[in-house]
C-alpha cells in the first residue's frame, strides 16, 4: 500500500466492465484503512477514478462536504473520512522488460531505476 499506480499486463480476469481489448491495467492499493477495509469486507477490489474538477484551481477536490454537495444526486454515499492528500501517486508502467515511470507523484521514483 502507498502511493503508487503500477500498470501491468491484462489478463481475461479483467471484468468485462472494462474494455475487453485492453491489454494494461492500472492497480493501486492505497495506504488508506477506510478504502482497504472496503475491499476487505467486499472480498474484491474497488473500480474508481479520479474526480476531475473544471475548477483549474482546484483541479481534484479531496473535500467530502464539497465532493457531497456537488455529486449527491449522482452517488449513492460519500465517506467523509477527512480531507485528503492533493498529491497524485507516482505512476509505473511494467508492461515492458524494465519498469517506466510514467508520471512522478507522491512515492518515490528512485525504487525503480
Amino acid at each position: 500500500p502507498g502511493p503508487y499506480t503500477f500498470i501491468l499486463q491484462a489478463s481475461s480476469k479483467v471484468p468485462k466492465i472494462f474494455d475487453a481489448n485492453k491489454k494494461s491495467v492500472g492497480i493501486r492499493v492505497p495506504n488508506n484503512n477506510i478504502a482497504r477495509e472496503i475491499v476487505s469486507l467486499l472480498g474484491n477490489p474497488i473500480i474508481s477514478a479520479s474526480l476531475k474538477d473544471p475548477d483549474e484551481i482546484l483541479e481534484y477536490p479531496t473535500d467530502p462536504e464539497l465532493i457531497f454537495d456537488r455529486y449527491r444526486h449522482i452517488v449513492d454515499v460519500v465517506i467523509d473520512g477527512g480531507v485528503g492528500g492533493n498529491i497524485p501517486s507516482t505512476i509505473a508502467n511494467h508492461t515492458g522488460e524494465d519498469w517506466e515511470v510514467i508520471r512522478e507523484g507522491a512515492g518515490d521514483v528512485s525504487l525503480f531505476y
